[in-house]
């Protein structure tokens, strides 16, 4: 094995190391009695293995390796360097809310939909469950830590984390699994352990947010980390992870403001077509409040999200060159989730043993529109998640890491590209679906202004609203929610248009440099040929592949 990949596989054995259910996630053997440590000490032993694998891969010399160890020297560069940023941020410290992206609500998410098969699987799902106070314990420290740095959460985030646990409390079901494969004592076993062990422990740490968090949270109008001791360092860190760029939070503004503007004449065409009007604050009215456009049932959000994904594998032969082997399964989050958990895809495992799935979240169906239905199947699914992280799982000659890694801006750019892909292909079946693909690129860019608006320009939350309320359709529940979601995870809302924009920059560039040669499977194979790569990677890949194809 050369050095450079040595380097990505001990990489990637740190990251699982540190995230020990995102191995359980992608399947990997050894890591399912262990729970994720957010101790300060743990945080830095991590921090200094890490450092010291950036040092090893910045001393190998590019000139010496080959294209693809090139290709993993700059991954692992930027991965670590990414991670150690993480570390300093400290963001455990102060990001709590509700949603999966922080701590918490993502733990307790995977465990309740993480797959039992074995009877090892449900002792080490018991082993985990016994882990939980430990785990409660070292995040309710990391907070009072947080609190007496001046590193603050923000009040009403506080609250609704509140809420979510004590929705956990009331029905607890989730959490006392059966596995596959077990003995005739273990339900009473991990009822017993439920009971007397995790019940406890989400009381306290409930206890510890309501008492020694929630009178010190910061108010709706100091909720960007521009308020915190640090925070614009803090957030410009943030930005270059999630987006791989040097953008500044001003530039990134900059872009969003311009690609919301961009939208307005398509919408004006397709409004016509579709309601019969080109103006821009009726179309939007129509799409928020028309009763008519919501979906009923949970059962028809799920029908309507496994009709779409299957066509569009029917179609995808004609765009693309390989094709994932397994199929992209669609279902509903268990009822324990919270109701403001966006529709998300689960990677299947490494082995094949669990195929990528689309959950889709049914708890309030009549406030999910129609319109959403078909473009987010495409982003979650077929061609997006599904195909970009299946394949780079099955490229089982490149390092796990390169398989594997968390790029945000390319995992995202790529889903986000396939909403726009997916009209190419002829898969909007209305122009109310159509309207509902301009609606999810008004979201995303919206979130390039309101993401930097509140982090780096101080917005308050009422702003960020009412910035959203005017330039999308969204109804004003999920802008709510959406908002809440930038303040959740500061930065990560900014990946999904750069990365959408930098893969259109580069399909543009390739069409211009070859011409009739052009050949759009075949581009699509060189996106998706490297694993996961920061769009500074990609366009490497791509500019060797525009060479190639050149002759």
């Amino acid at each position: 094995m050369s050095e450079v990949n040595a380097l990505a596989d001990e990489l990637h054995r740190a990251v699982l190391d540190r995230f020990p259910t995102s191995a359980s996630v992608q399947g990997i053997p050894g890591y399912g009695d262990r729970l994720p440590d957010y101790g300060e000490v743990a945080e830095a032993e991590f921090a200094g293995v890490v450092t010291g694998i950036v040092e090893r891969a910045e001393r190998l010399v590019p000139a010496g390796l080959s294209g693809a160890e090139r290709v993993t020297r700059a991954v692992v560069v930027q991965q670590a360097r990414v991670l150690i940023e993480q570390v300093e941020g400290r963001w455990a410290e102060f990001t709590v809310s509700d949603l999966i992206l922080t701590p918490v609500p993502g733990l307790l998410l995977t465990l309740a939909t993480l797959p039992l098969t074995t009877a090892e699987d449900g002792e080490d799902f018991l082993a985990r469950l016994r882990g939980l106070p430990a785990f409660f314990a070292t995040l309710a420290q990391r907070h009072r830590d947080g609190v007496a740095s001046g590193l603050l959460p923000v009040a009403h985030l506080v609250r609704a984390a509140v809420d979510h646990l004590d929705e956990q409390l009331a029905d607890l079901g989730s959490l006392r699994r059966q596995p596959e494969q077990a003995g005739p004592d273990f339900p009473d076993r991990c009822r017993a352990v439920v009971a007397e062990v995790v019940a406890p422990a989400i009381a306290a740490y409930r206890d510890v947010l309501t008492a020694e968090l929630l009178p010190r949270g910061r108010d709706a109008d100091h909720a960007g980390v521009c308020w915190l001791p640090g925070g614009a360092g803090r957030y410009a860190a943030a930005a270059r992870g999630h987006t791989t760029t040097s953008l500044s939070p001003d530039e990134l503004h900059r872009i969003g403001l311009d690609v919301v503007a961009g939208l307005v004449e398509e919408y004006a065409r397709l409004g016509a077509e579709t309601f019969g009007t080109a103006e821009l604050p009726v179309i939007f009215a129509r799409l928020r409040d028309d009763p008519d456009l919501r979906l009923g049932t949970g059962g028809e959000m799920v029908a309507a999200a496994r009709e779409a994904v299957r066509r569009a594998e029917a179609a995808a032969p004609g765009w693309f060159e390989a094709m994932p082997s397994t199929a992209c399964t669609v279902t509903e989050y268990p009822p324990s989730s919270s109701p403001r958990t966006p529709s998300a895809y689960l990677v299947g495992t490494l082995d094949g043993s669990r195929p990528g799935t689309y959950f889709v979240n049914t708890r309030r169906p009549s406030d999910v529109p129609r319109h959403k239905a078909q473009v987010t199947a495409f982003h979650e699914g077929v061609p997006g998640h599904h195909f970009e992280m299946t394949l780079s799982q099955e490229r089982t000659d490149l390092p796990l890491l390169r398989r594997t890694a968390q790029v945000t801006a390319f995992r995202e750019g790529w889903a986000l590209y396939a909403e726009r892909l997916a009209d190419e292909m002829g898969l909007y079946l209305s122009g109310l679906d159509r309207l509902g693909m301009l609606a999810m690129d008004s979201n995303r860019a919206a979130r390039l202004v309101v993401d930097t608006g509140l982090h780096a320009k101080g917005w308050s939350r009422r702003r960020a609203v009412e910035y959203l309320h005017a330039n999308t359709p969204m109804a004003p529940a999920l802008i709510e929610s959406e908002v809440d979601r930038y303040l959740s995870e500061p930065g990560q809302a900014l990946a999904y248009m750069v990365g959408r924009l930098e893969i259109g920059r580069l399909r543009d560039q390739a069409r211009r440099t070859l011409g009739t040669r052009f050949d759009l499977r075949g581009f699509h194979t060189a996106v998706l040929s490297e694993g996961r790569i920061p769009l500074s990677v990609l366009e490497d890949v791509i500019t060797t592949w525009i060479t190639t194809a050149q002759g």
